[in-house]
């Protein structure tokens, strides 16, 4: 959701080399070579929130699934909705207050592409406890979290069986105290370094890095709105996992 879609679609077009399909309601999709890999829509003027990504799950029953998160401490932001023929959506809080969304796919299934560049690869929530979180995703979203073998930062992936599908990032001291609970979106690019100048040179900012880490060369960023978002150079071990 940004507050000026005709410029974020400029800044994600060159950045990612992807094409706009308009659709209902000013909302667009975001694909690359034909296929969908985000989604865009104006962000209400009155909107007690700023530009900013939701990272959206699948769930076969968003119902049940807003059942669930009330049940294990998380808040409804939006009721469950039908979205036309498309599918139907919830928008949540987990306990920590971050915010992130449900998705029960009819005619629009969701993503088609991921990690290679311009599609999504990753994503993790940013929290100030991270065992919270870990045990509420655990629930809502029926997977096992495993805490990584460090001290520092405190970190637990989320798996569906051997295959971890995001994580969970405690905010420590470093952090400051204005950065609220958030869900951070990972978007694969070919190069961080040349995606870090391309951002500068659209308007965004590069807020942290380039950095390696075992998945990869990341860098946050944000577009010239305001919506923070991580690019990653995928390691090979990344891309194997």
């Amino acid at each position: 959701m940004t507050s000026d879609p005709a410029g974020a679609q400029k800044f994600y077009g060159e950045l990612f080399g992807w094409t706009f399909l308009q659709g209902m309601m000013g909302y667009s999709m975001c694909q690359k070579n034909g296929r969908n890999a985000a989604g865009m829509g104006k962000r209400p003027e009155d909107a007690p929130y700023p530009s900013s990504w939701t990272v959206y799950f699948d769930s076969r029953d968003v119902d049940a699934t807003a059942a669930r998160v009330r049940e294990f401490g998380g808040k409804m932001m939006m009721e469950p909705m039908d979205v036309g023929d498309q599918g139907r959506m919830i928008v949540c809080a987990d306990p920590t207050g971050a915010v992130f969304g449900f998705w029960q796919g009819r005619a629009h299934k969701g993503a088609q592409i991921i990690d290679e560049h311009g599609a999504m690869t990753w994503c993790e929530v940013n929290t100030r406890d991270g065992l919270k979180d870990a045990e509420f995703y655990a629930k809502v979203l029926d997977v096992e979290p495993r805490k990584m073998p460090m001290e520092s930062p405190i970190y637990y992936t989320l798996h569906k069986g051997e295959k971890a599908v995001a994580g969970v990032l405690q905010m420590n001291h470093q952090w400051p105290d204005s950065i609220p609970p958030h869900w951070m979106p990972y978007f694969a690019v070919d190069d961080a370094e040349a995606a870090c100048e391309k951002i500068k040179s659209l308007g965004g900012q590069v807020m942290h890095g380039p950095f390696d880490s075992p998945y990869g060369r990341i860098a946050v960023v944000a577009d010239p709105y305001g919506a923070a978002f991580s690019v990653i150079k995928l390691s090979e071990a990344a891309m194997t996992a």
